[in-house]
């Protein structure tokens, strides 16, 4: 063979090999996974909620008329940095190490943008973090430190910006590049977004971005311009805000409700130390039912005003994609870190097992594979979400993942046979920051909810003073509450309104799911064998 035709055979080689890794890469979608933060199901006009009339999503409601929604997206933990640490691991909260709001997650735990980063991906994670260690396994990165401010916020990324130091914990400070932007958190996460796809990402490669709004996030401090955004509207009420019926127990109520002006921060003066007329400033001397009504009143508008923030600033990142062209090979997620209670129950927050709480917005965009418009009952929760993100990029679950890919679910509308029939639900923190929300666990199928308030802090050191409330009521501390179980048949009460645990007509039920629900606990390694304190409690209250 001459030279000349040496460098032929090569050349066409090379070529042929350039030309198969362009197909490649043009196979491989692009990725946006938008997040909110207390974006609940009843703040998206696409669940259908008492609040949908209102209008307050009509672009992120694009996706699921264009896409797919999740009616059953549950977390496994109903708290901002445990909820990020399973998106990102996922994995369960004793597994990835992440059980409340101390937790961290270090580089080499950063699973899902490790695994894209392997599949060819560029990653970037823009905005709301919240998990103390940087997201130094993304390409580039740009968020808040901690939860960070609605107005004129500091953001830090890898390189520029000013040197400056942040406690993230007690025993956690680091320098990091920090710069502060001026305008409202949405709208300069946005920028810092279209920055990066505009300016920063290599245009030869799919990317994967994580955006993730502050938004709408306590104490819902919105942009000026929605200033008049519902101020004539009366927001609609939920009916257990008034009459909350028979939900709870004495896990959330005390004996004798002797513990419901405590336990669960409320609308109105009911939860004399944390209620959500404080915060929106109502004058404390009007009496419920006014001061309650006024409250709410309040509190939904700046909510959903802020949420309408995001909802412009989604409409944004569309129309950037619309005018590259990318919006058809670009999957489109978007979701929230978990629910948040508006008023149902008369609660405030998130931290609950209960439906408003557990709940996760989910909906994904895809043209290419996912059929407009559709919806689906299968249960997910939020260890599912890295395994279906890793699969729509043409990857295979990692094993150490305890989650499941549910893509299939999604661009088929059908549940494989061996598809989870339940999720696990754990909140760790216990009586914390004074909404006083009690530990607990439970299980959540299709038809019904079993859950366990046993009532104690996991963290032995904040428990010194701990009473045995079976044994003395009366000596109650700060933090030790009753055990109980909750039981509701969410076909026939699907507003969780009449706790059946003890009722003999379920009897069978309720055995089969403490069944179900200690074999879970086995299998995503959430038992309490190190914690003795609380697994004596199990054993007592068990049955």
């Amino acid at each position: 063979m001459t030279k000349h035709s040496t460098f032929l055979f090569l050349f066409a080689i090379t070529l042929l090999t350039s030309c198969k890794k362009e197909k490649k890469q043009s196979d491989q979608p692009n990725i946006i996974f938008i997040m909110s933060d207390d974006h609940t199901t009843q703040g998206i006009g696409a669940y259908d909620s008492r609040l949908a009339k209102l209008n307050p999503t009509p672009t992120i409601d694009r996706i699921a008329k264009e896409g797919v929604l999740l009616e059953n997206a549950f977390c496994t933990n109903s708290i901002c940095t445990p909820s990020r640490a399973s998106i990102l691991t996922g994995q369960y909260g004793q597994v990835n190490g992440v059980v409340d709001l101390s937790g961290r997650l270090k580089k080499e735990k950063q699973y899902l943008a490790l695994e894209m980063n392997k599949l060819g991906y560029q990653t970037a994670m823009i905005g709301k973090w919240h998990l103390k260690h940087a997201p130094d396994a993304f390409d580039y990165y740009n968020v808040l430190p901690g939860q960070g401010d609605y107005f004129n916020p500091t953001l830090y990324t890898k390189e520029g910006g000013t040197k400056t130091e942040f406690r993230f914990e007690e025993d956690l400070v680091r320098e990091v590049n920090a710069t502060q932007y001026q305008g409202h958190s949405s709208d300069v996460i946005t920028d810092l977004s279209l920055d990066w796809l505009k300016n920063k990402r290599d245009k030869n490669k799919p990317f994967f971005l994580m955006h993730h709004f502050k938004a709408p996030h306590d104490f819902f401090e919105y942009a000026p311009r929605y200033e008049n955004y519902l101020a004539d509207v009366t927001i609609p009420e939920p009916e257990s805000l008034w009459d909350n019926k028979n939900n709870g127990s004495v896990g959330t109520r005390g004996f004798n409700d002797t513990l419901t002006d405590t336990i669960g921060s409320s609308i109105g003066h009911r939860n004399v130390i944390r209620n959500m007329g404080m915060h929106m400033e109502i004058d404390p001397n009007i009496p419920d039912p006014e001061y309650k009504r006024l409250a709410y009143q309040e509190y939904l508008k700046r909510y959903l005003r802020c949420v309408k923030g995001v909802d412009d600033n989604v409409k944004r990142l569309f129309d950037y994609l619309e005018k590259e062209n990318l919006m058809e090979n670009t999957i489109i997620i978007y979701t929230g870190d978990q629910g948040f209670m508006l008023g149902e129950h008369d609660y405030i927050d998130k931290r609950w097992m209960y439906e408003e709480s557990m709940r996760m917005p989910f909906m994904v965009r895809y043209p290419k594979k996912i059929k407009a418009g559709s919806r689906t009952d299968a249960i997910v929760n939020n260890t599912d979400f890295a395994p279906t993100i890793i699969n729509m990029a043409g990857g295979k679950t990692p094993e150490y993942m305890q989650g499941a890919s549910f893509y299939d679910i999604l661009t088929t509308g059908q549940e494989p046979k061996d598809w989870k029939k339940e999720t696990y639900y754990r909140y760790w923190m216990h009586m914390a920051h004074k909404h006083n929300n009690p530990a607990h666990f439970g299980i959540r199928t299709k038809d019904y909810k079993l859950i366990f308030f046993y009532g104690r802090d996991y963290n032995t050191s904040r428990n010194t003073e701990a009473q045995e409330w079976a044994h003395n009521p009366a000596s109650m501390s700060y933090f030790n509450t009753p055990p109980a179980w909750e039981f509701y048949d969410l076909k026939k009460d699907p507003k969780e309104m009449n706790n059946l645990y003890g009722n003999d007509q379920y009897k069978e039920i309720i055995k089969e799911l403490k069944d179900r629900l200690k074999k879970l606990r086995t299998k995503v390694k959430e038992e309490d064998h190190q914690y003795p304190e609380i697994q004596k409690v199990i054993d007592e209250y068990w049955d």
